[in-house]
């Protein structure tokens, strides 16, 4: 059984090594992700073995007319480069991943995957906020509910949800030390359940296409190396996305979605 659930872990851990994006944006000029080609609308958004990196990307607005054109601007480098919360949150990403020491990449990572920079996203389960933290946890890690506000509301406080999902994931590095994988995956799932399948990625739909995407937008936000900077060959995609409206869709996970901050309660 212990050979069967490493031989299980490593398959995972190949698979999200390399998967693949896929994006369509519907008629309402809503983005949707996923890490398979779930219908016919989707198309491939990014490759995981050649993924670009953030620090490649030009923004639009620095290029020519012909550069910006929709053959030769990819939904990746629109996305990166334009998503306005993106640019809005960096620098907070950037500063509390320093004051936990976590890498800014894994950070912003689960900010994209969990709620697409959107603030005032809201799971079914009750998760707040960028990193989508549950209340539970929240109170877990140190945010009480005071005489002016409940914790949820404490939580659509882009810095307090950032700190509190960083101080989780910081958490768990120390649990998981050297597993980012295990990190992640016990971010979805909770630690338990990792633990639960001797400290390997559960098998759980949901958590392995979690992995997937966190781990190929973690390659995405990394600092481009000497090598990364040269041509690459990467096809040009047409689908452009609209980057204030992204809906990320996880198989086998319920689609999030967008409450005011005022009917948090």
């Amino acid at each position: 059984m212990r050979a069967f659930l490493l031989a299980l872990s490593l398959s995972v851990l190949s698979a999200a090594a390399h998967a693949d994006i896929y994006s369509y944006t519907d008629a309402n000029g809503d983005a949707h992700f996923a890490t398979e080609k779930l219908d016919q609308r989707y198309q491939l958004f990014a490759r995981g073995d050649q993924a670009l990196h953030a620090s490649q990307l030009t923004p639009l607005t620095e290029l020519s007319e012909p550069e910006a054109s929709a053959e030769s601007e990819s939904p990746l480098s629109h996305f990166l480069s334009q998503h306005p919360n993106l640019q809005k949150y960096e620098k907070l990403l950037n500063d509390v991943a320093s004051d936990f020491n976590l890498d800014p990449a894994l950070l912003k990572a689960v900010v994209t995957v969990e709620s697409s920079f959107n603030p005032k996203v809201v799971s079914p389960k009750g998760a707040v906020g960028l990193m989508q933290v549950m209340p539970a946890t929240a109170e877990r890690f140190g945010l009480h509910a005071d005489r002016k506000k409940s914790v949820r509301q404490k939580l659509t406080d882009p810095e307090t949800n950032i700190r509190i999902g960083a101080r989780y994931l910081s958490f768990l590095r120390d649990m998981f030390p050297h597993q980012q994988q295990l990190v992640v995956a016990s971010y979805n799932a909770g630690e338990g359940a990792v633990q639960k399948y001797n400290n390997a990625i559960p098998p759980y739909q949901e958590t392995r296409n979690y992995v997937k995407l966190v781990t190929q937008f973690y390659k995405m936000f990394q600092p481009a190396t000497p090598a990364d900077t040269a041509t690459s060959d990467e096809p040009s995609y047409s689908n452009q996305l609209d980057s204030k409206r992204v809906h990320l869709i996880i198989p086998g996970r319920r689609n999030i979605s967008v409450e005011s901050i005022t009917s948090i309660e």
